[in-house]
Parts: structure tokens; C-alpha cells; sequence
């Protein structure tokens, strides 16, 4: 018999999920400074694929390797391989809470490319939302802000591939299962970075202590990325929207303990923008 939903679950979920991601962040910062993105990177989506094949092979079977629009499939996986290298390019550069604030500018670009390419109705409610997040962006990289210009534009693209990636993960829904699509991500991103790294080499090789680290942070994206999903049978997204940025509050807390970094009230007034943009996004969406 199946297990009754439970939105507090849910929401403990999200809180827990969201922890990890803001501590993969602070791990893929600290590991950026010392190593090739490439290499970070060929490390976490190996752990991803060796990780997701464990849990979901011996339960899915051949269906976890199943699609039925496989260009697609491949194209959502190089959408978010390509914003995680430009989020690691960006950390190497930029403060964490700042990063992660920026990317969550993605919840209004999803809006309104949803409106574009799919039909998807933005209320004026939908254009205020958007307004107020790219208020917020402006807040945090205006000019005094000591913020890298290259790392700002990085975080940015990195929200218009996630962007990308989650339209499409909205199309794919319709033919795909979850857990085919969680395969197929971790397949491409190890492909991708393995042949990067083979490419471009590394001039510093990591040290065993960091090759841990390396495998840590894909451990905890993916049991994030696995909590996401498990809280989505437990609650509406209407309910877990709110909850996804306690990112942006343990990205800030992880970055002050870590690196010594905090936002100034300027940037602090930009990060509520963004959160606040992207409830009123997540509000629409939801009616």
C-alpha cells in the first residue's frame, strides 16, 4: 500500500536538500581554487552516475536507461553540465551567498520562457515578479559592489542554461520518468567532464584528502538532488517553493563560516529581491 503523503515531510525535505547544495557550493569553491573545473567536476558527475546506477538499477532496471525523445534528454543533460561549470567558474571568483543568490534568478527566467515557448500565461502579477528578481541581480552586482564583473556574467549564464534545462525538464515530463532523467543527467555530465578533463589535463593533481572532497560534493549534490524529488510526492510545489531558498540562507551562512564572506546591506537587500520574485513567480504558478 502506498505511503500517504505528508507536506511536513516534504518540507524537511527541501531544508535538508537545500543544506547540501549550499555546502556542494561551498565545497566546489574551496576545490575550485586549487583544481581544473574540468577535474572537480569529472569527479562529482562520476560519483552522480556510480551513485544513481547503485539505487535506481536494481529497482528500474532497463527503464532507468529508457528514453523516447533522447535528443532532448541529451540536450537537458549539456544544459546543465555547461551551468555547473560556469557555477564553478563563478564561485572560483565570486562570494557563495552572492553566487547562489544570482542563479536563483532562474524560477522568473523559467516564467518567462515559458510564456514564450511553451504558451504559458504571465499574469502582471508574472512581470512585477520579474521586474523585482532583476531589481535584485542589479543590487548585488552594481557597480561599488566589489564583485568580479566576469563572475557575475558566469552566475547569470549559469541561470540561463538552468533555465534551459528546467523548460526542458518541463517538455520531457510528458514521455520521460524521473528516474531516466536523473540517469541520463549524471551519463552526460561524466562524459562530458571525463573527456574535458582526458582534453585539457590538469596541471596540479589532487591530493588524496581532496580527491575526498571531490567525491563528497557529488555525494551530497546527488542525495540533495534525490531528496528534491522525494519531496515533490509529499507536498504541491506551491507549498516547497518558498522552502528552496533556504538555499540562499545556508549559502550565506556556509560562506561566512568558510571564506569570511558576507553581503553588505545593499547585497543582502538584493538577495530578499530575488527570493521575493521568485515567490511571487512560484504564487502564480501555483494558481
Amino acid at each position: 500500500m502506498p505511503q500517504a503523503a505528508n507536506p511536513l515531510r516534504g518540507i524537511l525535505l527541501v531544508v535538508a536538500a537545500t543544506l547540501l547544495f549550499a555546502g556542494a557550493d561551498t565545497l566546489g569553491k574551496y576545490l575550485s581554487l586549487l583544481y581544473a573545473a574540468s577535474l572537480v567536476l569529472a569527479v562529482r558527475y562520476s560519483v552522480n552516475l556510480a551513485l544513481v546506477t547503485l539505487v535506481m538499477a536494481p529497482r528500474h532496471g532497463l527503464a532507468l536507461v529508457r528514453t523516447h525523445r533522447t535528443a532532448l534528454v541529451i540536450l537537458r543533460g549539456l544544459c546543465l553540465a555547461l551551468a555547473s561549470i560556469f557555477m564553478l567558474m563563478a564561485l572560483k571568483v565570486m562570494p557563495v551567498a552572492e553566487t547562489v543568490a544570482i542563479i536563483y534568478v532562474t524560477p522568473v527566467l523559467v516564467m518567462l520562457t515559458a510564456a514564450t515557448l511553451l504558451g504559458e500565461k504571465v499574469s502582471p502579477l508574472g512581470w512585477v515578479a520579474a521586474a523585482i528578481g532583476f531589481a535584485g541581480v542589479l543590487l548585488i552586482a552594481r557597480p561599488g559592489s566589489g564583485l568580479d564583473p566576469f563572475g557575475v556574467a558566469l552566475a547569470l549564464l549559469n541561470a540561463v542554461l538552468a533555465t534551459g534545462y528546467h523548460v526542458l525538464t518541463r517538455v520531457l515530463a510528458r514521455t520521460e520518468t524521473t528516474m531516466a532523467l536523473l540517469f541520463h543527467t549524471a551519463l552526460v555530465g561524466a562524459l562530458v567532464f571525463i573527456g574535458l578533463t582526458l582534453a585539457l589535463g590538469s596541471e596540479t593533481l589532487p591530493t588524496a584528502f581532496d580527491i575526498g572532497l571531490m567525491v563528497a560534493l557529488g555525494t551530497l549534490a546527488t542525495a540533495g538532488h534525490l531528496m528534491f524529488t522525494s519531496a515533490y510526492r509529499e507536498a504541491p510545489a506551491s507549498t516547497l517553493a518558498p522552502v528552496n531558498y533556504m538555499h540562499i540562507a545556508f549559502a550565506t551562512i556556509l560562506g561566512w563560516l568558510v571564506f569570511q564572506q558576507l553581503p553588505d546591506a545593499l547585497g543582502f537587500a538584493g538577495m530578499a529581491l530575488i527570493a521575493a520574485a521568485g515567490l511571487l513567480a512560484a504564487w502564480q504558478a501555483s494558481r
